[in-house]
């Protein structure tokens, strides 16, 4: 009795890391469009200056600048991905260790992330300087598809023991 009551309460508090990234996804498009640019600027530069650092290439600071310029956009629509990707695998974890597999599990955190992705597009069209994009729902549910993934194949390749260790005791009666 004392366990199942300890399990109704622990299970809604297993999507709190989904939750977290929301808030946090969420935040990031409440930025206006300078802020939000001027962030991804910085990333841009600090990946080209510990490219320079580590290459040994000795580039100067005008071309660090321009480096960081070019590499501004594929870097923001990767922030895009990868915050999705994370967001799927807290949203899919939970799903995958209370029973919900296969096809049920990529439907259902992915309705629900892609779902976000939405929201969240429409979000930014309220934000000074941003607005919706299609194509950004499209790389977002790309890190959606992938976090589902990599869940489902962690997942299953971590309970591939217990699964043989059930067959061989149903085997064995």
């Amino acid at each position: 009795m004392f366990k199942k009551l300890i399990l109704f309460i622990l299970k809604p508090l297993s999507f709190l890391p989904a939750l977290a990234m929301m808030v946090l996804i969420f935040s990031f498009s409440a930025q206006n469009g300078t802020t939000s640019s001027q962030l991804s600027y910085r990333a841009s530069h600090k990946i080209v200056e510990i490219g320079n650092y580590v290459l040994d290439k000795n580039l100067e600071d005008w071309q660090i600048d321009a480096y960081a310029e070019r590499i501004e956009g594929p870097v923001r629509k990767l922030a895009h991905m990868t915050e999705y990707f994370i967001l799927a695998i807290a949203v899919a974890l939970p799903f995958y260790v209370y029973g919900l597999r296969g096809f049920p599990l990529l439907f259902v955190a992915g309705i629900i992330c892609v779902g976000f992705a939405c929201t969240d597009e429409y979000h930014q069209s309220l934000v000074a300087g941003r607005g919706p994009s299609l194509r950004d729902i499209c790389i977002d549910s790309i890190g959606v598809f992938f976090g589902i993934t990599l869940v489902r194949i962690v997942c299953w390749t971590a309970l591939a023991p217990a699964r043989a260790l059930s067959r061989r005791k149903r085997s064995a009666r």
